[in-house]
């Protein structure tokens, strides 16, 4: 299947789905979003994403749902996918924010800061944009939040991930955007 921006719209639209497959089990689920999808929904910042990001539970059901989903609305199978597991910090903070809810589905993000810190600690570079990748969302985020420095953007990061599993590319990539004038 090629490659499918998800649209607000379409995320909305997935995840009510995936509201109503669970009130169909009678069951209630928990949707923690990330990346791309909390840029578009929390703060439209962005007009679509590839996928959608997340950690949810009951996990096996929200599985199957979102497979019956993604046949009926012509998604890709992985729509909703829990890859970002290996990004959670273990000061998980999360918020509803200004995120839409659902009747059997409540849906959360990390905090700003949290995100700041996970897309720093991922800090994905695509080389066909200058503000591709993760960079235009940590552009975003220092924004949002009012830093001024460097510095301040790596003790956010290392509030949630220990100084080990930082990787060096993270520093240098917000030194950069304060040194270019780009923040």
């Amino acid at each position: 299947m090629p490659h499918q921006e998800l649209s607000r719209e379409a995320i909305l639209k997935a995840l009510k789905a995936l509201s109503d497959e669970l009130a169909k089990e009678d069951a209630k689920g928990e949707l923690c979003l990330f990346g791309g999808t909390v840029m578009v929904l929390a703060f439209a910042a962005r007009l679509a994403t590839k996928d959608v990001d997340g950690i949810f539970q009951p996990a096996q059901t929200i599985r199957r749902a979102a497979i019956r989903i993604a046949g009926e609305n012509d998604l890709p199978e992985d729509w909703l996918n829990d890859a970002v597991k290996g990004y959670i910090s273990a000061r998980h903070e999360t918020t509803s924010g200004n995120l839409p809810q659902f009747p059997n589905l409540r849906v959360l993000m990390p905090t700003p800061e949290y995100l700041l810190a996970m897309k720093c600690l991922a800090s994905r570079i695509e080389s066909t944009e200058p503000e591709g990748g993760d960079v235009r969302d940590i552009l975003f985020l220092i924004r949002h939040l009012k830093l001024k420095s460097a510095a301040q953007v790596m003790e956010i990061v290392s509030n949630y991930y220990p100084a080990e599993r930082i990787p060096l590319r993270a520093q240098y990539l917000v030194e950069s955007l304060f040194l270019e004038g780009r923040v």
